[in-house]
């Protein structure tokens, strides 16, 4: 078991705090989908999780059985790429790079000093192939891919790289509507079946809806909301944080989402 704790984790940039004094805990095996309005924090929660920014205060730990809990700010680079792994939108720079290199990429903290690959690690990077469907492509160019490609490439190098938690922020930015649902789908399933917390930065709220297992809800310096959609959905969770006068979020008879647009 693996869980992550925030305890008070304070984030912003310089000074500026974007938000204050979060506390929550991402559990085993749960998709979790960070939602907000532009602005008020999702990446930069990301991006400091993954090591990129440091927190303004407050601490989060990594929490696994018979263990004693890590402070995730105080591990080397080495010690934190053993228990996260990150996709960013940044685009990635490859010209003559294929999709097994780029996969492979995933095993470099478990390479040795000459960056040669073991036996368990091309096994790995094999099963991360097929667990995303691009074992077909692993000589192709990654910059012949489509974006859908290139997203699963990526998913497959945060698989290999064995990590209890991974990371991505918008990952469907991107794509078109059918593989933004592909690869919300894909991470649900991959949570399920190998007991990883995904934590996904994304402002897909039908998708996060239908496909999360738990919510955490962004409002700007009010913390993030915690929940499961429909717990979301029924408090009036959604019309607080995207709260606008041309429309409201409602649920409806079965306790779905819906946008009543006001007249």
């Amino acid at each position: 078991m693996a869980n992550l704790i925030l305890d008070k984790l304070s984030i912003g940039y310089n000074k500026s705090v974007i938000q204050p004094s979060l506390t929550l805990e991402a559990r085993e095996g749960e998709m979790i989908c960070l939602l907000g309005q532009n602005g008020c924090g999702k990446s930069t929660l990301i991006r400091t999780l993954a090591g990129f920014l440091p927190p303004l205060s407050g601490q989060a730990f990594v929490r696994q059985s018979a263990a004693p809990d890590k402070s995730l700010f105080g591990m080397t680079e080495h010690e934190r790429s053993l228990l996260f792994s990150v996709v960013l939108t940044d685009r990635l720079s490859t010209d003559r790079t294929t999709v097994e290199d780029v996969v492979a990429m995933g095993r470099y903290p478990y390479a040795n000093m000459l960056g040669k690959l073991s036996n368990n690690d091309i096994r790995n990077i094999e099963e991360a192939l097929q667990a995303v469907n691009m074992e077909h492509k692993r000589s192709f160019y990654f910059s012949e891919l489509s974006d859908g490609e290139k997203q699963r490439t990526l998913i497959a190098k945060a698989l290999a790289q064995q990590t209890p938690f991974i990371l991505l922020d918008e990952p469907t930015a991107h794509l078109d509507l059918p593989n933004r649902i592909k690869t919300l789908l894909l991470l649900r399933q991959l949570a399920r079946a190998t007991a990883r917390t995904i934590l996904i930065s994304t402002h897909e709220l039908d998708l996060a809806l239908q496909t999360a297992d738990t919510i955490w809800l962004m409002r700007p310096l009010l913390g993030i909301q915690a929940g499961t959609p429909i717990e979301l959905t029924q408090s009036g969770a959604f019309q607080q944080a995207f709260a606008d006068p041309l429309f409201r979020f409602e649920p409806d008879a079965e306790g779905q989402l819906r946008i009543r647009i006001l007249d």
